[in-house]
């Protein structure tokens, strides 16, 4: 296996108590570098509180409830994303994961009208995404599924993507916005806090698939949504450091929250992550306290084990100062 590298002890400090908002391990449909008994202890030596289990194709819920009564204390974080496998925009199925205990909704990823339309090359040498494959031989066998639209031809959100919104408020989830496109993802927050929706992140705006503009984040981050800043992005070349780094500047660390995007065999260890990340912002002259914003108070509040934002709630209010200097 390739060799990585190691975050400091001041980092895995700085992180201490965080949820990683956005990994993929096992059990999965592909191969990922672990699974997810076996990582929670490894969270819980390193200080981490707890993750949100991802899968593009099916819901966690029940898998997030086996890691709790496998590990008690642990804050395992079951969701369900709206792709073709569960129905596409289908607010039963966001019920019943809510029902079971899921926190995160992701609308479509890989069954996005914008992923499917999306013609952006990755830069050379970014490595490719692992569904990549798995949606390419789904479609060679004739089994691909149909787009998921989220809104209609005019850009107004569909009436079943607010019946989803609505379900999202009840229970009080939190809505991450998938692989939609800008446009998309500005019409479904409007409509998201029209409809109650409390917690909202903006699922890795530099991503190929998104390529959020500055002035856009600032924008979404102005109605309350939170930017995702994922350590994969970068770390696999779709989008350089310097950019990332300077969209978190430009928005605002109070903005932003940190995540991993982390489980693939290829990558570093998934407890790695968030530590790896915070190495990264103090070198490049983050403070202590912006860390702790982006890693820790603002993951807790998505993972839903915060009632109220102990940070950033200036958003609600649009402003952006508090800048890293």
């Amino acid at each position: 296996m390739a060799e990585h590298p190691v975050p400091s002890g001041r980092a895995r400090e700085l992180v201490a108590g965080a949820y990683d908002v956005h990994i993929h391990v096992a059990p999965d449909v592909m191969n990922r570098r672990i699974d997810d008994l076996a990582l929670a202890p490894r969270f819980a030596e390193v200080g981490l509180a707890g993750f949100v289990l991802k899968s593009h194709y099916v819901p966690t819920t029940e898998r997030a409830a086996v890691v709790r009564a496998a590990v008690p204390g642990f804050g395992a974080v079951g969701a369900v994303t709206l792709n073709g496998s569960v129905g596409g925009m289908n607010p039963i199925a966001v019920e019943v994961a809510a029902r079971g205990g899921a926190q995160m909704v992701w609308l479509p990823t890989v069954d996005s009208a914008n992923q499917r339309e999306c013609t952006a090359q990755d830069p050379e040498g970014a490595r490719p995404p692992m569904w990549a494959r798995l949606q390419g031989e789904l479609r060679e066998e004739g089994m691909a599924a149909d787009p998921v639209d989220v809104v209609g031809p005019d850009g107004t959100v569909l009436d079943v993507t607010r019946q989803v919104l609505r379900v999202i408020a009840k229970h009080d989830l939190t809505l991450a916005t998938g692989h939609l496109s800008a446009a998309e993802i500005d019409a479904v927050v409007d409509a998201a806090v029209d409809e109650g929706v409390r917690r909202i992140v903006i699922t890795h705006p530099e991503f190929t698939s998104q390529r959020i503009a500055v002035d856009r984040q600032r924008a979404l981050a102005a109605k309350g949504a939170l930017l995702e800043r994922c350590f994969t992005t970068p770390y696999t070349g779709k989008v350089t450091w310097e950019l990332w780094l300077e969209n978190i500047r430009a928005v605002g660390p109070e903005h932003s929250v940190l995540s991993s995007d982390l489980g693939q065999p290829f990558n570093p260890p998934v407890e790695d992550g968030l530590a790896l990340l915070a190495d990264r912002l103090l070198a490049e002259g983050f403070t202590d306290e912006e860390i702790r914003v982006m890693a820790v108070h603002n993951s807790r509040w998505l993972a839903g084990a915060d009632q109220e934002r102990h940070r950033g709630e200036a958003a609600q209010e649009g402003a952006t100062e508090g800048k890293s200097g």
